[in-house]
């Protein structure tokens, strides 16, 4: 009847102010984190600017902070709370407040004063479980008698128990919402929760839907879940992990049936959304000593429809540059068969042609080999693999051709989080390279050894602050330096390795001042990465490195550089600006180096 009055009273007036401006003010109740919580839930304070209101409806506002102010004091474990809420001097269920309220005028803000008082904090008394439930599994609910009863915690609690339970295998179990009855003269809550835990179940058929190109026979062979195992909820997310890793799908859903079926097991469906199996990439990089160079690259990703990877790629190198003398290109083929012979093994098979004009060699060549690459689990990857080169290299005014077959074998592991943007983990590999050189008339067998490693530290910003560490070390065995084709050299200096140096440009010099290369190298990068805001970043580092002519790592003469650069965050990975200087000069060397690409450093 009050409320049917005060609508009518405000039906009838005409001259009240419309919005009535209003300021708010909730008294502190000691505790931080409650007053956090009321002050979030206020109607009244989140919406005082964005959405102005009349005298009525501003009483309507007061009205609905009181019940949501209960709300939020009752799910922090105050049973006993009370709210006090005047407007202008005057309660809430004062007959008189609204025509109060239009005598006023827009230059007379309201004072909407909000008193609480949470009164004792209310604890858990006895907690049970009521049903179905096989013994051992109170103690998942993670609730103790004598805890504060807040109810985030109690419903927590529920959903524990229910994972713990469909953990074990029981795919059909059901946690209904506690049913809690208040003491309020002992101040404590009891909970029960009804519990329907049913029995552990098995898988039954697992079926696929939504294929096109793909096909289910090879998806069958990837798929590490089978019919007969027990149900396992991570086994599943696993499944649908691995599915999406293919690259094949943009959507993957495993989903397991809401009942057994004739067999008492408890079929899967696999729902799934193919890719284009077609794509384009370009891209496109710039350093004042390698030049620029744009890339292309025409992907099919399900050639045969068993996730076979075509990829025909070109791209025009070294326009311009320091450390070049004129364009270049590549050109090549790379076809990837995964799972062959068995799961989580991938053979591929590659042809490229080349031709390069640098400070340290020109070179024509064509090259094509194959690799057998294993996953061993735990981010370690095993490589073995034959290659064959024909080249043609001019050095210092002489043209060799040479005929190499290499067997390179490759142990690398990988547990960061991003392939551009890492943040944290290791990425760590070492490889061994036989080589059979033969040139004109000179023959020479090698081993080309390398180990390197790069970490990154996150110090506890979520990927914001991060010390990035690299090193690199080789060296061969076998032979000397003017026994090796040039290209097998070691070299350094330049974006990979040792900024503000020209591309390979460290280490002994012919008399014209180009580049020998060793046979042995170490490099050595630190870098401080800071994100500025949502989109941008600053990094400082310093690199040094050092080549050796006698195949043993750390005799060189060290070479140091060191900058600074700006990143620009976007979602396929970080733009990379960086600039750098030598701390130590090489003769014809330049003053400073630019980098520009996508990606981090390392």
């Amino acid at each position: 009847m009050l409320a049917m009055l005060a609508l009518l009273t405000a039906l009838g007036r005409s001259q009240a102010a419309d919005p009535q401006p209003y300021q708010v003010t909730i008294a502190p109740t000691g505790d931080a984190a409650l007053d956090k919580a009321l002050t979030g839930a206020s109607g009244l304070v989140s919406l005082r600017e964005s959405a102005p209101v009349g005298p009525f409806p501003l009483l309507a506002r007061a009205r609905g902070d009181g019940e949501r102010f209960l709300a939020v004091l009752h799910g922090m474990g105050h049973y006993a709370a009370r709210v006090a809420i005047t407007v202008d001097g005057q309660a809430l269920d004062d007959p008189g407040l609204l025509a109060r309220l239009d005598g006023l005028t827009e230059a007379t803000p309201v004072v909407v004063a909000i008193a609480v008082t949470p009164g004792p904090l209310f604890h858990l008394r006895h907690v049970t479980l009521e049903g179905e439930v096989p013994a051992g599994f109170e103690a998942a609910l993670g609730l103790a008698p004598g805890a504060p009863a807040v109810a985030a915690d109690v419903l927590t609690g529920g959903a524990r128990l229910l994972a713990a339970l469909r953990d074990a295998g029981h795919a059909l179990a059901r946690v209904d919402p506690p049913v809690a009855t208040l003491d309020p003269a002992a101040e404590t809550l009891d909970v029960r929760f009804p519990v329907h835990a049913g029995p552990r179940v098995t898988l039954g058929p697992i079926g696929f839907a939504g294929l096109d190109r793909v096909h289910e026979a090879y998806l069958r062979r990837r798929l590490a879940l089978h019919a007969g195992e027990p149900f396992s909820p991570a086994a599943l997310a696993a499944a649908r992990q691995d599915l999406a890793a293919t690259g094949l799908f943009t959507t993957v859903r495993v989903e397991p049936a809401t009942a057994l079926d004739a067999a008492g097991t408890l079929p899967v469906r696999v729902q799934l959304r193919e890719r284009k199996p077609r794509s384009v990439n370009l891209g496109a990089s710039f350093s004042t000593d390698e030049g620029g160079s744009l890339n292309a690259a025409w992907t099919h990703r399900n050639l045969f429809g068993n996730a076979e990877k075509l990829t025909v790629s070109g791209a025009l190198t070294q326009l311009g540059g320091t450390a070049n003398r004129q364009p270049g290109y590549t050109a090549g083929v790379r076809l990837a068969l995964p799972d062959w012979a068995r799961r989580d093994q991938t053979l591929g098979f590659h042809v490229v042609a080349m031709r390069e004009y640098l400070d340290a060699y020109n070179r024509t060549g064509v090259t094509g080999g194959a690799t057998l690459t294993r996953k061993l689990g735990g981010g370690l990857t095993i490589s073995m693999g034959t290659t064959a080169l024909v080249e043609d290299i001019g050095q210092e005014g002489v043209h060799t051709s040479y005929r190499l077959a290499q067997v390179p074998m490759t142990l690398a592991w990988d547990t960061t989080d991003s392939p551009l943007d890492p943040t944290r983990g290791l990425r760590a590999s070492a490889s061994l390279t036989p080589t059979l050189s033969l040139g004109n008339a000179q023959t020479s067998v090698f081993t080309i050894a390398q180990a390197a490693a790069a970490t990154y530290l996150d110090f506890g910003t979520k990927g914001r602050s991060v010390l990035a560490l690299r090193g690199l070390v080789g060296a061969v065995q076998g032979a000397g330096v003017f026994a090796m084709p040039p290209d097998q050299r070691f070299y350094a200096g330049g974006g990979g390795s040792v900024r503000g140096f020209r591309y390979q440009s460290l280490g002994k010099q012919f008399a014209s001042g180009r580049p020998v290369g060793g046979t042995a190298v170490d490099v050595g990068s630190v870098e401080f990465r800071q994100r500025i805001g949502a989109s941008w970043g600053a990094v400082g580092f310093v690199d040094a490195g050092q080549i050796s002519s006698d195949g043993v790592p750390f005799t060189g003469s060290p070479h140091v550089g060191a900058g600074v650069g700006v990143r620009y965050y976007t979602g396929i990975g970080p733009v990379r600006l960086d600039v750098a200087v030598p701390l130590t000069r090489e003769r014809k060397g330049d003053a400073f180096e630019l980098y520009i690409g996508l990606g981090q450093a390392f």
